[in-house]
């Protein structure tokens, strides 16, 4: 996770990223540092790893505050940085995060996808790409961030299979990252349906899920505009499973809902508005995961 030192509404993410509405807050970057803060307190506090390392001022990067876009951490060792669309969140791969990882995790290699920008292709990590890491499988509702190509590539370097297809909000617009739509844990699956709009589409995503044994707990498009997808399920040091998210989308979820999800995991949520409405992500964008080996 990424500590802010500048965060800020990005005008150049909120072309094609409808979960983002400026607040104009003076205060804004005092605001998400708080609600960073308590989020990671209440994580650590459930004897959850935490690798936090802080932003630095240059070059600017308002985004950084999502990593999980810009790298990914794989057990065979390989990190991965992927081509962003906007200049501003390419300045996010700095070498001083990836020195930090390297201090705890083995990187046996880099794999660098960022050349793609050149041809103006993007695959923004897993936030483009919502991975079933068991079953290697890689799903990906394309968009203007989410490349065919660049997704093909990254699925043969890793030994991926894709599932592609396309998935819009109520105002026919792409939805902008598979990873607000759907999640995947070790056993479930939360996803909007409804917004993959093809129904053949629609039927090949859910027979994956079927044929790969995730119960599936659907959301409506008002609970994905509220972060319900945007959630991580991880494990702490002595190997229970949580789910996180926002309290936002802690309280979309019904009743119902929640007691399906906490078969999966305790459910730990922490309030982070200021976050969600100027970044247009939430917390699973907040965490990159690492699969990396130690020494």
């Amino acid at each position: 996770m990424i500590r802010p030192c500048q965060f800020a509404f990005n005008e150049e993410t909120a072309v094609n990223n409808a979960f983002q509405a400026p607040t104009g807050d003076p205060e804004v970057q005092s605001k998400a540092l708080a609600e960073f803060n308590r989020m990671t307190e209440l994580i650590e506090s459930h004897d959850i790893d935490v690798l936090v390392v802080d932003d630095t001022p240059t070059p600017a990067t308002p985004d950084a505050i999502f990593p999980n876009n810009w790298v990914s951490f794989h057990s065979n060792g390989t990190a991965i940085l992927y081509p962003m669309f906007a200049p501003s969140r390419r300045r996010e791969r700095k070498s001083g995060v990836l020195e930090k990882v390297r201090d705890i995790f083995k990187i046996r290699h880099i794999l660098n996808l960022s050349d793609f920008e050149k041809q103006e292709m993007f695959l923004e990590g897993t936030g483009s790409m919502v991975l079933d890491r068991v079953n290697h499988l890689a799903y990906a509702c394309l968009s203007r961030r989410t490349n065919k190509k660049v997704l093909e590539e990254f699925c043969r370097k890793m030994s991926y299979k894709p599932v592609v297809f396309e998935a819009s909000d109520h105002f026919g617009q792409p939805i902008y990252h598979t990873n607000v739509m759907m999640s995947i844990g070790e056993k479930f699956c939360v996803i909007c349906l409804d917004s993959i709009r093809n129904e053949q589409q629609r039927e090949m995503v859910k027979k994956e899920l079927t044929r790969t044994q995730k119960e599936i707990i659907e959301i409506d498009e008002q609970q994905m505009a509220r972060f319900a997808g945007n959630i991580l399920q991880v494990r702490s040091r002595r190997g229970d499973r949580f789910i996180i998210m926002s309290s936002t989308a802690h309280a979309a979820f019904s009743p119902d809902q929640l007691q399906a999800l906490e078969r999966h995991g305790k459910i730990l949520h922490s309030d982070i508005p200021t976050i969600e409405l100027n970044g247009g992500g939430s917390a699973r964008c907040m965490i990159a995961e690492i699969y990396l080996p130690g020494y």
